[in-house]
């Protein structure tokens, strides 16, 4: 497989955040600990009087939130290492644009899964939307998600 095939550099551009997400999230220290010591300070309205508000909703999240984000990014690069790219062994007639299907599913390259992850986690501007590119059309955001 070429390094300059636009989804090789899609892919490694996905593995990139997901590693990143990873070593910041082991790097970052547990709030486990400082979760419990905030809870009992939660007053009579149910927040911690803080520079900010946090409901127990919040501390709960917090409490867990390293290690759900380790498990989440390790899913999320085993997820990237079973869905990748490789040549369908067809004839075409373009050699240097091999037929590529997922290794994993056998779908057309980029596969499902793959695109609903590129999607989620996003891409860096600079790498070429190869979903687009293979006329699959514009990505719409996610509805009714909001921050």
């Amino acid at each position: 497989m070429k390094a300059e095939n636009p989804e090789d550099l899609q892919r490694q551009g996905l593995r990139e955040r997901l590693e990143s997400i990873l070593i910041r999230t082991e790097k970052a220290t547990s709030w486990h600990d400082e979760a419990g010591r905030l809870r009992g300070l939660v007053n009579h309205e149910g927040y911690v009087p803080i520079r900010t508000r946090l409901a127990t909703e919040d501390l709960e999240f917090l409490a867990g939130a390293r290690s759900d984000l380790l498990k989440f990014s390790e899913l999320g690069l085993r997820l990237l290492d079973l869905h990748q790219p490789r040549d369908a062994g067809g004839i075409t007639s373009d050699a240097a644009h091999p037929i590529l299907r997922c290794r994993s599913c056998m779908w057309r390259w980029p596969c499902p899964t793959f695109r609903a992850m590129s999607e989620s986690f996003g891409t860096q501007p600079d790498i070429p939307d190869t979903a687009a590119a293979n006329g699959a059309g514009p990505h719409e955001p996610t509805k009714g998600v909001s921050r």
